[in-house]
């Protein structure tokens, strides 16, 4: 048999079996590709808030991480905040992954702030039949005189143009144009804004638009990068669940409702102690209504006259004002309620068909409950001593001129008046000493 030698063989496998482990092992793990065949759609249909400057920057972000494509945020609004609308250019601006503005579906507008975030964005595109501009700053700060007041509207009109003109400048748009929906609130239609060199192009749907953006050259921070979009996978992701109910109850008429809620359900409470269920009620709306508020433009002159109009009708219950304090209660709920939300833009204002009947209603229950107390306070008791008083009872045991009687289905010691009242007879109870009633004979008709 041959001399087999197993050193040299066995040597080699200890060397190469360890990295053939190592390797297989490494492919068990998923590897992220720097970029991914996906286009991440992001839907706005509303004012711009702060729960939509955190869901658009949030997306943003995750598209950065997972190496996305393109991000398309498709648009439908009138305006909003400009502190929301600010916090989403700068995502905007700072991000690695392309950001497309398309104002989209036939009808939608990108007005006031969303002329802003459009222009901002490396691509804007318009479907047709859709608009974009009217991008003039409206008055959020109130108070101040005349003079003062228009300064101070000229501080941020100037502010907001040199702002427009610098987003238009960097992305190579028509800044003239975007300098004007400022300073004249012009605006102009997806085909004359596409002429005017205000977005890159008119898409009627999304589709065509990935289509058309293919090959585009962008500039991402200081560097370009072409675009590669057809045939990548489509993605859209909308709103969670608590930015979907934090968005709904942003809007001022929802808000001025919950506050509404909140503040009648507590004025039943401390009216009527012990009902609970109005406290309840009462104390979560206000909560709910004092976050959106956060997010409105307050004047808070308007938020102390409601409360003042709610401690009037408190007030009215304890006080006999002959309704003096219920009309001042009404007068100032609605004067705050005309003056709660600070703004001339009209996505930020309380609905005429809202504020009336909440202040009618607002009213009707503070007066009811003020009527309802003042009734209780006129009745006669009808329990205790004093709910004796007056009461008719029947003779049980003869009253010479004590016996007994039993009124109110109790029996008690009973002192008659003058002469002696026999068994059966009715009498009526004068008053109340202790334990025993006094009382008169009641004549027969």
């Amino acid at each position: 048999m041959p001399n087999i030698r197993f050193g040299a063989p066995m040597d080699l496998l200890r060397q190469v079996v360890p990295g053939f482990m190592f390797l297989c092992l490494f492919c068990t793990f998923p590897v992220r590709a720097q970029a991914t065949d996906r286009i991440v759609v992001l839907k706005v249909s509303g004012p711009i808030n702060p729960v939509v400057a955190d869901y658009l920057g949030q997306e943003i972000q995750n598209a950065h991480k997972e190496h996305e494509a393109l991000v398309v945020i498709e648009m439908d609004t009138p305006g909003g905040l400009d502190i929301s609308m600010r916090s989403i250019i700068k995502e905007i601006q700072n991000s690695d992954v392309p950001v497309a503005t398309y104002v989209y579906p036939s009808g939608s507008r990108a007005a006031s702030a969303g002329t802003f975030i459009a222009i901002a964005s490396h691509i804007a595109a318009m479907a047709p039949g859709t608009n974009i501009g009217a991008a003039h700053p409206v008055n959020m700060l109130g108070g101040g005189g005349d003079g003062q007041q228009k300064a101070m509207e000229e501080k941020v009109a100037n502010d907001a143009a040199a702002y427009i003109r610098s987003l238009a400048e960097m992305r190579g748009r028509n800044a003239y144009w975007a300098e004007l929906a400022v300073r004249k609130s012009v605006s102009v239609s997806a085909e004359e804004a596409r002429k005017l060199a205000v977005i890159d192009l008119v898409a009627a749907d999304l589709d065509a638009l990935i289509l058309a953006v293919d090959g585009r050259e962008v500039l991402l921070n200081t560097k370009t990068e072409t675009l590669k979009t057809k045939g990548r996978e489509i993605v859209v992701r909308e709103m969670n669940k608590r930015q979907r109910i934090l968005d709904i109850i942003s809007d001022p008429n929802v808000a001025y409702v919950l506050l509404m809620l909140g503040l009648v359900g507590l004025y039943f409470e401390l009216s009527n102690p012990g009902l609970i269920l109005p406290g309840v009620i009462g104390g979560i709306s206000l909560v709910l209504a004092l976050y959106a508020m956060h997010t409105l433009p307050i004047n808070y002159a308007g938020l102390l006259l409601i409360l003042l109009g709610i401690v009037m009708f408190i007030a009215e219950i304890n006080v006999a004002s002959y309704g003096l304090l219920s009309i001042g209660g009404i007068a100032s709920l609605l004067l705050g309620s005309l003056m709660l939300f600070d703004s001339e833009d009209p996505t930020m204002q309380i609905s005429r068909k809202v504020l009336y009947p909440m202040v009618a209603f607002a009213a009707l229950i503070a007066v009811s409950v003020v009527y309802l107390a003042a009734r209780s306070r006129a009745l006669r008791p009808v329990s205790g001593a004093e709910g004796l008083i007056g009461s008719r009872g029947v003779v049980k045991v003869d009253l010479d001129p004590v016996g007994s009687v039993l009124v109110h289905g109790e029996t008690w010691t009973a002192e008659g008046g003058d002469g002696a009242i026999k068994a059966g007879e009715t009498v009526v109870v004068r008053s109340v000493e202790g334990l025993k009633v006094k009382v008169r004979k009641i004549e027969k008709e």
